[in-house]
């Protein structure tokens, strides 16, 4: 019996160990907060240019829902400049074929277009005559198609909801509004496969993410589950790299899937995450908004300590690698500060759930070690973080029974 048991375990630490060399997310990489001060940033796009007036070339636009306004980060610079005040309440954004900025402005509740001149230019505003919910999300197909989401989230204040559901639309190339399926409650996120001949969408409070056919271009057929978020929370913003894997917004961070729905790996974000999109000229950084910042995470040619925390890190701060990991019961867990302060180490399941507090008082400078006993706990994965002061960092284990 103890053979089997023997075996079974690591059984599973091959599982476990296969999934998680098939993460896109390649060792070294750095997740770094290049802006913040926001009120609710949103639809992060890559901007390469020219086309757009007043918009800097290489460069990140992304909405402040909240704000009201659209910003432009460059990488070059590393300035965040206004681009769009007003913006209605942007949220999704994208370019259409011919380099035009397509975007969601719920304030408005409609879909538009800026032209290069800076006109904006209304794409739909009503279906049968009703006014939609608040467009949240958006992509444009090869063909020149634009698919958008539409989920009562952000209906402007006195207003009332005219249509009785949340829908999935289509506007056709040529400006055709097409309903395309109204069964979810809070369709979010929306992305293509990389041939297009899927659509993603996911269903935000339920943190769902379900899959249909594109049939002819202009329909959708077969739906079908995709993948279960497995985190207290909303899912948000999505987007899917050249390989087929699913980056989605949600409770901890972005988790990511691949082209089946298994979950492959999580990108840990200090905040609440809303979106994401693929950026610099090669396209190998994900930048990825939260509620008051903008983040981003190389995935080629990483060098540092994976998921380090954000650009306040210090060689002075250090959160280490646990040890054993894969445990059982009993893993030891090392960082060094550099000021004295109050220290906070705690441990959350994949839910999010903190399960254990193991350091929270003040300490002096110096490198310290503590001893974590998960045999109260089931096998599975779970998180550790550090916070002390204004830094923070976070490391993911695996107790393995």
């Amino acid at each position: 019996m103890k053979t089997l048991t023997r075996n079974a375990s690591f059984l599973m630490l091959l599982a476990v160990s296969a999934s998680l060399a098939q993460s896109p997310i390649p060792p070294g990489a750095k997740l770094e907060r290049v802006a913040t001060g926001f009120l609710q940033a949103e639809g992060p796009v890559w901007y390469n240019g020219p086309g757009l007036r007043s918009a800097v070339d290489s460069s990140v636009l992304f909405s402040d829902i909240a704000g009201n306004k659209i910003y432009q980060y460059s990488p070059a610079t590393g300035r965040c400049t206004t681009f769009l005040n007003p913006s209605d309440s942007s949220n999704g954004m994208t370019f259409d074929r011919e380099g035009r900025l397509v975007f969601c402005q719920m304030e408005l509740r409609r879909v538009a277009r800026m032209d290069s001149d800076g006109a904006i230019i209304p794409l739909a505003e009503t279906f049968r005559g009703k006014k939609f919910n608040s467009p949240n999300d958006i992509i444009v197909k090869s063909d020149g198609a634009i698919f958008f989401t539409d989920p009562p989230f952000n209906i402007p204040y006195g207003q009332k909801q005219e249509l009785p559901f949340s829908g999935i639309y289509r506007i056709s190339p040529g400006g055709a509004v097409q309903l395309l399926d109204s069964t979810l409650s809070l369709p979010n996120g929306i992305c293509f496969s990389p041939d297009e001949s899927k659509l993603y969408v996911n269903d935000s409070h339920a943190c769902l993410i379900y899959e249909w056919d594109v049939v002819d271009d202009s329909l959708l057929e077969n739906k079908r589950l995709f993948a279960t978020i497995k985190a207290s929370g909303y899912a948000d913003g999505m987007k899917v790299d050249s390989a087929g894997d699913v980056f989605s917004a949600g409770p901890l961070g972005v988790w990511v899937f691949d082209k089946n729905g298994n979950c492959l790996d999580t990108i840990l974000i200090p905040e609440s995450t809303s979106n994401l999109n693929w950026g610099d000229p090669d396209r190998k950084t994900l930048y990825i908004t939260t509620r008051s910042s903008l983040y981003r995470i190389r995935l080629a040619d990483a060098t540092d300590i994976k998921f380090d925390g954000s650009n306040l890190l210090n060689p002075t701060f250090q959160l280490f690698p646990n040890f054993p990991n894969p445990f059982n019961p009993i893993t030891n867990i090392a960082y060094r500060i550099a000021n004295i302060g109050l220290v906070s180490l705690k441990v959350y399941d994949v839910l999010g759930r903190e399960v254990a507090t193991l350091v929270n008082r003040v300490q002096e400078p110096g490198k310290y070690e503590v001893h974590f006993d998960g045999s109260r706990l089931a096998s599975g994965v779970y998180f550790y973080r550090l916070n002390a002061g204004q830094y923070w960092n976070s490391h993911k284990m695996i107790l393995l029974k």
